[in-house]
């Protein structure tokens, strides 16, 4: 990494705000792409399907042993590390011949995903004050917000015009600026350097839990992402909950864990933070989905015009973000994140009431606007008191388990999606004449949702100042 000068700060948030655009970006672009792709390699709707899973599923299982490995060896090293395989990978994809090729680069391009993503925001905050992260930590959420909203309009206009494979490409030059401004700007802090060099001499990477952690999480999102597909999901879940806790036993039982699960009984904070970003990640991941198909479905709309319309909801999260941040730099963060999940809990139940009911278009485009304007306001202020609620030798773990429960979180609810579809429409497809049945089961999954932001409301107001370690 060069000399032992500290990272500048400007260069910390470019490269981060650059990393955060693109892994959401080439999330939802693919997912535009996808019909192209799988015409060109005559591929298999689960083959199809497994372009996207294997993407989320990469950072899923690495993201905390990233995390505690960027503590240990360095974040900035980590960081610039990621930054390299997702370029690398992200450039390759646009020449492979075969849908199994595709498939297995795509894996490891989520691999790198995971190396930006489990540090990104423990570098943040370890080169900005605690005064003035929130409003940091605020434009960082806003380009996630931005990768994740444009991701779908970029990829369409790229794959009609150009190709889909264009829509790799032209992400290419962002990654190599982003490279060379890190190898050249980026530095770890020499104090937590060289603590992380006597940590890796001494206590060295918990492999073993590491490997139990992965196989658990990705036999849980394997076996949730084909219920009513496969006959072995269910045993899939429940094998993969009996290695999370197995994970959860070695971690007490190991001298160097990758996790430090007492943190969870020794830290209410950290601990209520996690789980309320989990909640309300829950809540919200799915809601796009079930709006997709409403809109087209029950309301009439053309695929283009829904896509537009539900640019609504990311949009106010990326507007939201920001200006959340410079609240929280002047009061208790968790004060500010009550009142955004709060928000998102009245969004959630207002258009639960109004699915079904024939309500005008206004109606629904305010509701989505309070939703992704409550969300921003809860994550950002969230996030920041997550990264305050530890040490700065944890960060890199609280970021990386800022990551792993963001993606339990959206695990748990497409599987409500799934069970829902599953009980109260009995694997029937979505068309005009099962809309009825549609929109019945979309205002339960609605009321699912609307427990789970609750339920993330009751534990962010349950955190107290005094809980903090």
């Amino acid at each position: 990494m060069g000399d032992r000068r500290s990272s500048s700060p400007g260069a910390v948030i470019l490269t981060v705000c650059v990393a955060q655009f693109m892994v959401p970006m080439m999330l939802t672009a693919v997912g535009v792409a996808l019909p192209s792709i799988g015409r060109e390699f005559n591929a298999s709707a689960q083959q199809l399907g497994l372009v996207e899973q294997l993407y989320i599923l990469a950072p899923a299982i690495s993201m905390l042993t990233f995390g505690r490995l960027g503590d240990m060896v360095g974040r900035a090293r980590i960081f610039l590390t990621g930054l390299v395989l997702f370029t690398a990978l992200t450039a390759s994809l646009g020449f492979v011949q075969s849908i199994h090729m595709f498939l297995i680069q795509r894996f490891f391009q989520g691999i790198g995903a995971s190396m930006l993503l489990s540090g990104s925001m423990a570098l943040v905050a370890s080169v900005f004050p605690v005064e003035v992260r929130g409003r940091k930590v605020g434009i960082v959420s806003a380009f996630t917000y931005s990768g994740l909203s444009s991701g779908p309009v970029l990829g369409g206009l790229i794959t009609s015009q150009l190709g889909w494979r264009y829509v790799f490409w032209l992400v290419v030059p962002f990654g190599v600026v982003a490279c060379i401004l890190c190898l050249y700007r980026l530095r770890d802090d020499p104090k937590l350097s060289q603590h992380s060099e006597r940590s890796e001499r001494r206590e060295p990477i918990d492999w073993q839990g590491s490997l139990v952690f992965a196989l658990g999480i990705g036999l849980i999102m394997l076996g949730a992402s084909h219920l009513g597909q496969w006959k072995a999901a269910p045993f899939m879940i429940f094998a993969g909950l009996a290695l999370v806790f197995l994970f959860v036993f070695l971690e007490t039982r190991t001298r160097a864990p990758l996790l430090d699960v007492s943190i969870f009984a020794r830290n209410r904070f950290f601990t209520l933070s996690c789980l309320a970003a989990m909640g309300s990640y829950a809540a919200t991941f799915g809601l796009i989905f079930f709006m997709s198909l409403y809109l087209q479905y029950a309301m009439g709309m053309s695929p283009r015009n829904a896509g537009f319309f539900l640019l609504i909801q990311p949009l106010t999260q990326m507007l939201a973000s920001p200006l959340a941040g410079r609240i929280t730099d002047r009061t208790a963060p968790e004060r500010v994140a009550n009142f955004g999940i709060a928000a998102t809990c009245a969004g959630l139940i207002a258009i639960a009431a109004t699915v079904g009911t024939g309500a005008p278009i206004w109606l629904i485009a305010a509701e989505l606007a309070l939703i992704g304007a409550g969300f921003g306001v809860f994550i950002t202020p969230n996030t920041v008191a997550i990264l305050g609620s530890v040490t700065p030798r944890e960060y890199g773990m609280a970021s990386g388990m800022i990551g792993t429960v963001r993606t339990l979180g959206m695990v748990i609810s497409m599987t409500t999606i799934t069970l829902v579809f599953s009980l109260l429409m009995g694997g029937q497809p979505v068309t005009k004449t099962t809309v009825p049945l549609f929109a019945s089961g979309m205002q339960a999954g609605l009321i699912v949702f609307v427990l789970f932001s609750c339920s993330g409301l009751i534990l962010s107001m349950k955190r107290e100042a005094g809980s903090r370690e």
